[in-house]
């Protein structure tokens, strides 16, 4: 059986930290990193027979925007249409029904975010960033 819980308690610290700590989006992130990122954020666990299989956090307002990240499946379970459960209960989360603009980062899954209204910017001349290394 499949779930989707934004239950934090329920999430394998452990699990999130071997997936993204090798991922090329966020390398090296240390697993006190990782806890921090969970604990500012709107997180959601994927489970398979109550095993997590997947992760996605969401940083917001609640209001005005959104910032979805760290989105993942374990290579295991990929191609059974898990990332798409996940991605809709996200969408359907009744806290973030309210969000006006989300935004993402995606090498690859284009044609994932697409159905679920994602575009490319309308004006990306207007966006702006800092990394820090």
């Amino acid at each position: 059986m499949i779930s989707v819980s934004t239950d934090k308690t329920k999430l394998d610290i452990p699990f999130i930290h071997n997936f993204l700590k090798d991922i090329y989006w966020t390398a090296p992130r240390t697993i006190e990193e990782v806890q921090t990122c969970i604990d500012n954020s709107f997180c959601f666990g994927i489970y398979l027979d109550n095993q997590q299989i997947g992760f996605a956090r969401v940083i917001t307002d609640y209001v005005v925007f959104a910032y979805l990240m760290d989105v993942f499946i374990d290579q295991k379970y990929r191609g059974n249409g898990y990332s798409s459960i996940l991605i809709d209960a996200m969408m359907n989360e009744p806290e973030l029904k309210e969000i006006k603009i989300w935004r993402l980062a995606t090498t690859d899954a284009h044609f994932l975010y697409q159905k679920f209204g994602f575009n490319s910017l309308a004006c990306p001349e207007k966006l702006m960033e800092k990394i820090v290394i």
